[in-house]
């Protein structure tokens, strides 16, 4: 262990009471190997008590991250105290730990080789220590409170005292610019599928994660945002996510989103202050709620997209990155107006009226059998810098996430304490730098609704929930998928106005009717103009006068109309509908209506967009065509659906002046 460690190391002082957060050490941190990264083949007999036990790892960290912080003086004086006190223990513990994975695994397969090694951890500079400030007052130190001491440039910072710092930020302006795009081939698949969950305005979050620790509480040791499934926690069973609430505004989607919330370091004490995943691990201050959350399902630029397996699970990027390395880090922050450019393991500082954008782009490769694999990442892959997938993978739809966030730049020059420094949760030895943030994902789709964002997608369409309720900005994606070199599916330029259409209003990539690459799709969402005659109104808005006293309400049209195209424009994310509406809980008879369609704003669709095969679906024929995923009442024009609904009032017109005519003759006759 370097000496400089502990000669720069700050004690955060423990809040009145005991209760809050824990005292740290901010010039170092626990560096252990991650062991779940190793297990690439666990017996499924064997999974519960493997998770259990990695699970029981990550406590052991925790803990031992805590005990240098509160031993802080000790280490100060006697450099040799951590090892013995410290890093010695939690090698005997993590040992215990590794001896009951190789027998659990043995027990159900074959024995492990070289997990034993994985024990020992060090004691390492975080990076995070400076030299006090001139007036001698200790950079990191603050009371329960908040910002009151100074952290100065390079200080350890936060108001937990283990980060972020100064130096976890970076100018967008001078940020490298996003990788380009691959070449698409004639067979990519172009389109877009948006589902709209909203911003988690009703507060639902835990420290669990139900992925990587299934069954124990606080497994993340830090708090996550949830949209979409309203019953995601450690305990939740697959039956339950499929019976669950929604957030989503279309009820086939129950999928399950979720990430680490971002907090401002002011002072704010949350619900969790003084809980273990909380204020406790080093985690605190305000919670910022979301301007706006965009899920955007986009293609594969070299072919055509399968259908994602039911109960899918996808973690993108790595939440120990920090001692981890890079490897599998992979989210992106920007602002809003300059997502051209995007950092991969800074903070962004916008410029004024500039908001922070933060983006996912998950692995879009499925090996084709597993849902799930021992460690949450065999089973799916990134694509290759062609946007290839590889060998005996296959594209399935790819989730790209993009929130939104209304925080201004910190004042890092006084430590935050003019403008609160603001960061993502992290475990705690990750010292919440950025490079740590991570996105999860359970696919919760209907069947039904599934195949229909593969013929959407496949046949180069933009649909789903509020797809045309706004201007999707085109330059909202980062330029590329890390690690793995899968490039950006979406145009990289700057977005005019990256807040229309509110959270989930606005999609990823292009105008709602323009994909990605520039230009419109061959099947574009809205028939053009040019379908409609130029002297006739939309099917649903004839004038009262084309319609006989004693007949029901023009916009109820005849049998003759698709039944998709009767949806309430609420459900259709129809113009004018946004996404930055409240949480939606849908009732069963709401959920009945919208059955035959999955989603109302791809209305025409159905169950026609997709056969069995989903990946393979020729969505471009009869059953997927143009008319299909708008909000457009018109499904058909011309023919006898026209002729019936619409030119029969003409007609009877018609008969009612000959007859006049006939009365006036008459009556200038006598």
């Amino acid at each position: 262990m370097a000496a400089n460690v502990y000669a720069s190391a700050t004690v955060d002082d423990a809040p009145a009471g005991g209760a809050g957060r824990a005292r740290v050490l901010g010039g170092a941190t626990i560096d252990c190997p991650d062991v779940a990264t190793r297990l690439t083949s666990v017996p499924e007999r064997a999974r519960p008590e493997v998770d259990k036990e990695l699970a029981a790892l990550d406590e052991q960290i925790a803990q031992a991250y805590r005990r240098l912080g509160e031993s802080a003086e000790a280490v100060r004086q006697d450099p040799g105290f951590a090892d013995e006190r410290i890093v010695e223990p939690l090698g005997e513990e993590r040992s215990a730990t590794l001896e009951r994975i190789v027998a659990a695994i043995d027990a159900a397969g074959d024995r492990p080789a070289g997990l034993e090694e994985l024990a020992d951890c060090t004691v390492r500079d975080s990076g995070n220590a400076s030299a006090p400030p001139a007036d001698g007052r200790n950079g990191g130190e603050q009371d329960d409170g908040g910002q009151d001491g100074e952290q100065g440039q390079g200080g350890n910072g936060g108001q937990a005292g283990n980060g972020p710092v100064a130096a976890d930020y970076a100018d967008i302006t001078g940020a490298p610019a996003a990788p380009a795009e691959p070449e698409r081939t004639e067979d990519a698949s172009r389109g877009t599928f948006t589902s709209s969950c909203g911003v988690n305005e009703n507060g639902l979050f835990n420290s669990d994660n139900v992925i990587a620790a299934p069954g124990v509480a606080n497994g993340a040791h830090h708090f996550h945002d949830y949209i979409g499934n309203q019953a995601t926690n450690a305990f939740s069973s697959d039956d339950d996510l499929a019976k669950a609430d929604t957030s989503c505004e279309d009820p086939g989607d129950r999928s399950s989103y979720y990430w680490p919330v971002l907090r401002l370091q002011n002072g704010t004490q949350e619900q969790d202050a003084a809980s273990p995943g909380g204020g406790i691990e080093g985690n605190a201050g305000e919670i910022v709620t979301p301007k706006e959350v965009t899920l955007t399902f986009v293609g594969n630029p070299r072919g055509e997209v399968t259908a994602m397996p039911r109960l899918l699970r996808i973690i993108t990027g790595d939440a120990k990155s920090f001692v981890n390395g890079p490897a599998n880090a992979n989210a992106s922050w920007s602002c809003t107006g300059f997502e051209d450019r995007q950092l991969k393991d800074k903070y962004p500082l916008c410029p004024q009226g500039s908001d922070v954008v933060r983006t996912f782009r998950f692995q879009s490769c499925w090996d084709g059998r597993n849902i799930d694999s021992a460690n949450h990442r065999t089973h799916m892959a990134f694509t290759a810098a062609d946007g290839s997938c590889p060998s005996g993978f296959r594209p399935v739809p790819q989730l790209v996430q993009r929130i939104v966030y209304d925080v201004d730049a910190p004042s890092l020059d006084d430590g935050g304490r003019t403008t609160p420094l603001f960061a993502v949760d992290s475990f705690p030895e990750q010292l919440h730098k950025p490079v740590t943030d991570h996105g999860d994902f359970i696919n919760v789709f209907d069947e039904d609704l599934m195949r229909e964002m593969v013929g959407c997608i496949n046949s180069g369409r933009t649909c789903g929930a509020g797809a045309d309720g706004g201007e999707q900005p085109g330059g909202e994606q980062p330029g590329g998928e890390e690690p793995g070199g899968e490039q950006s599916q979406e145009p990289t330029a700057a977005p005019e106005n990256p807040g229309d259409g509110g959270d989930g209003g606005d999609g990823e990539g292009g105008d709602a009717g323009e994909q990605p690459g520039g230009g419109r799709p061959e099947n574009p969402s809205e028939p053009p103009a040019t379908e409609q005659p130029a002297d006739e109104q939309p099917a649903d808005e004839q004038p009262a006068t084309e319609q006989p006293a004693d007949e029901e309400p023009a916009t109820e049209e005849p049998a003759t109309r698709e039944p998709a195209t009767e949806e309430p424009a609420g459900e259709s994310g129809a113009p004018g509908d946004g996404g930055d509406r409240p949480e939606v809980r849908v009732s069963p008879s709401a959920e009945e209506n919208t059955e035959a369609t999955g989603t109302g704003a791809d209305n025409g669709d159905g169950d026609n967009t997709g056969d069995a095969n989903a990946g393979h679906d020729d969505t471009g024929d009869g059953n997927g065509a143009p008319a299909d995923d708008g909000t457009e009442p018109q499904a058909v024009t011309g023919g006898l659906a026209e002729t019936g609904a619409q030119l029969w009032p003409a007609a009877a017109g018609a008969v009612l002046v000959t007859a006049g005519v006939v009365v006036l003759r008459r009556v200038r006759r006598t």
